[in-house]
């Protein structure tokens, strides 16, 4: 990966807990993902006993989860402890008193802080667009998940705030967008991981805004900042923002300004061991041609 293009981590975690307190009433966006989601999982049967939901934010699906499957013990998992808190929050007192139902969990995604095979479940929506090692994202699910898991998420495609990007093009030498996955890749990247049976589908959604500056103050009111470390350690210079609003007008239609999000869906499962018929598991043995010279 491009170095310009990592994500600090620590700039990341400070921007989404400055964003906690008002990122409900801004993420209509990752709300309505959230629900295409839910759509999606009535098609899928499946019981998991634990489910982790990695990069919960404030928690948006708790309620629906614990609905669909009421036994099950919830880790809301995020990188920003004032989102864990607000998670958290969302439980009912009794269920917080008692420790039952919801776990709130401060970690990292590239770093999960549960032991192997912990969870039946992982869902992660809208949040795997923030590591910097898709991979490592990917086999640390394929880690905590049991044999028979279900590992479903959602992520942003390259199409991903594509006119802000074309229209930040000339104007300085730093980063100002994100690095983000074509599907084909995330499916390789399943597969390579030792995920089966993967299905990956994608769609645009385009939201409309009066000027950019209210399509930036969007995206930071959801945490999104730009923390690549090619960005400008300081304010963005007024001449860049000027142009950048100059070269975005030229894509207003209707009197409104259009943000394109390229939205992934993905999901698969962790394969069962193959066993014999007294119950012995079936280790395969691939067996290489080596040369006789």
């Amino acid at each position: 990966m491009n170095h310009e293009l990592a994500l600090d981590k620590r700039l990341l975690r400070r921007s989404f807990e400055k964003a906690a307190a008002g990122y409900d009433a801004a993420a209509v966006l990752q709300h309505e993902i959230c629900r295409r989601m839910l759509m999606r999982l009535e098609y899928i049967k499946h019981r998991p006993a634990a489910i982790l939901d990695a990069g919960s934010g404030t928690g948006n699906v708790v309620a629906a989860l614990r609905v669909r499957y009421p036994q099950a013990t919830l880790y809301a998992l995020d990188i920003a402890l004032a989102m864990v808190r607000r998670s958290r929050a969302r439980a009912p007192w009794w269920r917080r008193l008692f420790g039952r139902g919801v776990v709130p969990v401060c970690g990292d995604i590239e770093r999960l802080p549960l032991r192997g095979a912990a969870v039946g479940m992982v869902w992660s929506n809208l949040a795997l667009q923030w590591v910097n090692d898709a991979p490592r994202a990917f086999a640390e699910f394929r880690r905590v998940l049991a044999p028979g898991g279900l590992l479903m998420f959602s992520t942003f495609g390259p199409d991903t705030l594509k006119e802000l990007r074309a229209a930040y093009r000339g104007t300085d030498r730093y980063t100002h967008i994100n690095r983000f996955i074509d599907m084909h890749d995330l499916g390789d990247m399943l597969v390579h991981g030792g995920f089966a049976d993967p299905v990956m589908d994608m769609e645009y959604v385009t939201l409309t805004y009066t000027d950019v500056l209210a399509l930036m103050h969007d995206l930071k009111a959801i945490g999104a900042h730009n923390v690549t470390a090619g960005r400008r350690q300081g304010m963005t210079a007024r001449a860049t923002l000027a142009a950048v609003e100059c070269n975005y007008e030229a894509l207003r239609r209707d009197g409104r300004l259009p943000a394109t999000f390229e939205v992934i869906y993905g999901h698969a499962w962790v394969p069962q061991p193959r066993t014999t018929a007294d119950g012995k598991t079936v280790i395969p043995i691939k067996v290489s041609k080596r040369s006789p010279l």
